[in-house]
């Protein structure tokens, strides 16, 4: 199945940008009148009639869109999950690591991907934004999922740790959703340590949000009917139940920085007895969340 993935949707017409166009038109050889699939990063497929464009290389902006498509019908919530999952991982002293982490997470169910920087980071820096945003949204295609995870911005373990406990640590969805605080932590030196599927199967057990038997719904879409979900719409559930799981550096987050996220709800837990690498231990921590509701 080809995926196509759209910067702006508006009045029943998406658009690509110079990059997409050109896959579209230059490497699939598509041609207007026929048919493709767009996702619009928001959790939306989009069933479309190509209507032309330009396959030459640009910015993707501005006048310069790459292509058109009229959109036939949508299906809000493709392959969404019933959860809504942050990680918030330190950099990896290999940055392709860190893009090969992103990729696998997205793979399996990612919503929220937060760089930071312990007290114990070897690296300080996430890199190219830019280039990492490109590798969740290719991830998210490969992978047949309508949303894109969001990159937040590179701040500190106990930054982090303050925002949430603040309720302010970016988009984390409803603030009345149920919420599952976690940090993957390598020893029991603060705090016995617990299983995370131990504590995410109690936290299915308690989330009457939780809703398994959720199916996409598809709305016609003839021409530019009105009501359409736009792009800058969050068209996923607010209410989902959100598993946060912090995942520390090379040399693990520091005692004062586990005390920090206990003090603020998070619990140590143990993601097994093999000693994982960074980017390792942030993708277990992904399939636990998914695999716990299977």
């Amino acid at each position: 199945m080809e995926i196509f993935y759209a910067y702006e949707v508006l009045d029943g017409i998406l658009r690509l940008d110079a990059e997409e166009a050109g896959h579209c038109l230059r490497v699939m050889r598509h041609r207007p009148g026929d048919a493709i699939d767009v996702i619009d990063g928001r959790g939306n497929l989009y069933h479309c009639t190509l209507l032309g464009g330009d396959s030459g290389r640009g910015d993707g902006r501005g006048e310069s869109f790459g292509a058109e498509a009229r959109i036939d019908s949508v299906e809000a919530g493709w392959h969404s999950h019933p959860y809504r999952l942050t990680l918030a991982v330190c950099p990896t002293k290999n940055p392709d690591r860190y893009e090969w982490m992103a990729e696998k997470a997205t793979e399996v169910g990612l919503d929220r991907l937060v760089p930071v920087i312990g007290e114990r980071s070897e690296r300080k820096v996430l890199g190219k934004a830019q280039r990492l945003e490109r590798v969740l949204l290719s991830a998210a295609k490969q992978s047949l999922k309508g949303s894109v995870p969001e990159l937040a911005e590179p701040v500190s373990v106990k930054e982090f740790v303050a925002g949430v406990a603040a309720g302010s640590a970016g988009d984390l969805g409803n603030a009345t959703a149920p919420q599952l605080k976690l940090i993957a932590y390598c020893s029991n030196e603060v705090q016995p340590r617990t299983s995370i599927m131990e504590e995410l199967r109690k936290f299915w057990a308690v989330s009457p949000s939780l809703d398994l038997q959720k199916t996409p719904k598809t709305q016609e879409a003839p021409g530019s009917e009105v009501g359409l979900p736009s792009f800058s719409a969050k068209n996923a559930s607010r209410d989902l139940p959100e598993v946060i799981v912090l995942i520390g550096p090379e040399g693990d987050f520091s005692p004062e920085e586990v005390r920090t996220a206990i003090a603020a709800g998070f619990i140590p837990v143990s993601l097994g007895e093999s000693r994982l690498r960074t980017e390792t231990a942030a993708v277990t921590a992904a399939e636990a969340v998914y695999l716990s509701l299977l």
